[in-house]
């Protein structure tokens, strides 16, 4: 019984880097101490296409890389290499007017943004680009939209004041 589903899980891995190989248009091999936002970020690439070009091999918390492990950057056409990585105290109207967007892009291309634009953290690398480059999720997955455990949120929540209080100075 381990033997079959070890196998099946190997044959699945192998299965999915070999469609990844044939289809991709960037690699990369992974090296000691590499998360998803590090690889991001030194080459191009945003956080949700990384995720996106290597569903079912990358874990959704990016947490089973392995040094050596070649994943796919982009497809052909699909690619979407103009990013920016998030700073503290960036809004998603910041980041539209630095780089001359509208925001139906800007969500078009990093569609893991939800509409309040308080999911963004620092580290994120989005999708810049004029234009949409970006790969659709695959059937079934939904990017995920909730900032990571690790991460650190671009713009802290409002401080919250009871009813009646004042809040207090900054």
């Amino acid at each position: 019984m381990f033997f079959s589903k070890t196998f099946a899980v190997a044959v699945a891995a192998f299965f999915v880097q070999s469609t990844l190989a044939a289809d991709c248009a960037r690699k990369y091999t992974v090296k000691e101490g590499d998360i998803c936002d590090s690889i991001s970020a030194a080459n191009q690439v945003s956080t949700y296409q990384l995720a996106v070009v290597n569903h079912g091999l990358v874990d959704e918390g990016c947490s089973n890389l392995a040094p050596g492990q070649e994943i796919c950057l982009g497809y052909p056409s699909e690619d979407c290499s103009t990013t920016y990585v998030v700073q503290d105290n960036d809004t998603c109207d910041g980041i539209n007017s630095a780089h001359s967007l509208n925001s139906t892009i800007l969500y078009l291309n990093n569609p893991q943004i939800n509409q309040a634009c308080d999911n963004i953290y620092i580290g994120e690398v989005l999708c810049v680009a004029q234009n949409v480059q970006v790969p659709p999720a695959p059937a079934g997955a939904i990017p995920a939209t909730a900032i990571p455990a690790t991460a650190t949120p671009a713009v802290p929540s409002a401080i919250k004041t009871p009813a009646g209080a004042q809040p207090p100075f900054l």
